[in-house]
């Protein structure tokens, strides 16, 4: 039998109050909360942090906080990936991000769903996967969807809400968010 835990990365209906699922939240939580309570200057105290907050690339990313995510241990990075300040990575599923990819401000990441059946969803939740791959830009402000797909150096506009999979090479934006143009340039 399956424990919330995989469950719960597996994409399936889990129990959020599992007392394992708990633990790990208040964990990376307390990570969360050291790293934004670091000054500049400590910059050895945030990278031991930022090592232990994500599965992977917390060796070489590059992080502005205050940052926020649930786990932690379901976000793999490759290398440097910079965050800026206020960004927020709901993680209940594998959340993979290519190298040399950049967030501006603000940008979510949500992998979270939630039943439309209300007695279902006092108690249950699932979620779904979020792949971006590498070199692409997200503009500040925007929110990407749990089941994206945003392909290899494509550049998402501030402010968009990112619903669907995003080919590679693109400019899109918009709420909802759609492919613009190509990037030719």
């Amino acid at each position: 039998m399956k424990s919330e835990r995989q469950k719960m990365v597996d994409g399936e209906l889990y129990l959020p109050m599992d007392p394992e699922l708990v633990a790990a939240r208040t964990r990376a939580r307390d990570l969360c909360q050291a790293l934004n309570a670091t000054s500049e200057s400590q910059s050895e105290q945030r990278r031991k942090i930022l090592d232990d907050v994500f599965a992977s690339g917390g060796d070489s990313v590059w992080m502005q906080p205050p940052f926020f995510c649930d786990y932690g241990a379901n976000i793999e990075l490759g290398e440097r990936v910079f965050f800026n300040f206020n960004c927020v990575v709901l993680d209940v599923c594998l959340v993979r991000i290519g190298s040399y990819t950049l967030f501006g401000p603000a940008v979510q990441i949500y992998t979270p769903m939630h039943p439309f059946n209300a007695e279902l969803r006092r108690r249950e939740e699932f979620g779904k996967p979020v792949d971006i791959g590498s070199d692409v830009w997200v503009g500040g402000g925007a929110i990407i969807l749990p089941g994206v797909h945003i392909g290899s150096r494509a550049v998402i506009g501030a402010g968009s809400v990112v619903t669907r999979d995003v080919p590679e090479g693109v400019f899109a934006a918009g709420n909802p968010c759609r492919v613009i143009r190509e990037i030719t340039e």
